[in-house]
């Protein structure tokens, strides 16, 4: 939440534009247009602000099934026709075919160029982070545009990001932050504090840990018992 929350304002920051539409008296001012990849909380928290914000958002993911979710928040979802299903069980993404892979650049190759700000979030779970946005495609984007990419920490989504760095490359800023919950941490601490105190309430009771294998969050969690590796 904290990500996508931030993202865009490091977007907003960078950007050498409103994001708004502004009626002055100079003219007006077009709203920004921005493009965001994965749909996760990050990503809809991204989307969420960015339309606070007042700029016009565009979204992918490859789960089809948060297509509602990204239109719930004023977006438009960004589809690829046909698609193979893409989400685990768990409801994470599943790694692409190749075939799939370069459909979903070409795609994005198009809305890029477009944007005047992404905000990249998609991870696969123990994978490095699939490459969305590849260097041709930085190229053809408009000058004074800006790349968060929220996955520089497991490789970036974009094959010109540095973990840790701000870059510029054909007049593009690609920020790669990490950690950014770090940035705030009073929130970030009261939030993971309050996720802590439900979980351990969720998985005890008054005589210890409930062993209840019926329960999803202590079975999903729980990774060794008597001696032996449960997940």
């Amino acid at each position: 939440t904290i990500a996508g929350y931030k993202a865009v304002l490091l977007a907003a920051d960078a950007l050498p534009k409103f994001l708004p539409m502004l009626t002055t008296a100079a003219g007006t001012i077009r709203p920004a247009q921005a493009l965001i990849l994965g749909a996760g909380v990050a990503g809809l928290q991204a989307i969420a602000t960015s339309r606070r914000m007042g700029a016009v958002v565009e979204a992918f993911d490859v789960r089809s099934a948060v297509k509602e979710q990204i239109k719930s928040l004023g977006a438009t979802f960004v589809e690829i026709p046909n698609q193979e299903n893409l989400e685990d069980k768990g409801g994470y993404a599943k790694q692409v075919s190749a075939e799939t892979l370069a459909k979903q650049q070409q795609l994005l190759h198009e809305r890029a160029k477009l944007a005047d700000y992404i905000i990249s979030t998609a991870q696969v779970p123990g994978k490095p982070a699939p490459r969305l946005i590849t260097k041709e495609m930085v190229a053809d984007m408009k000058p004074g545009s800006v790349i968060v990419d929220l996955a520089a920490e497991s490789g970036g989504n974009c094959e010109l990001t540095k973990a840790g760095q701000t870059v510029c490359v054909h007049g593009v800023t690609i920020i790669g932050p990490t950690n950014l919950p770090a940035r705030m941490p009073l929130d970030a601490s009261r939030m993971f504090a309050r996720n802590l105190a439900t979980f351990i309430l969720e998985i005890t009771n008054e005589k210890g840990f409930t062993m209840d294998w019926k329960n999803e969050i202590f079975a999903g969690t729980c990774v060794t018992h008597d001696g032996e590796i449960t997940r």
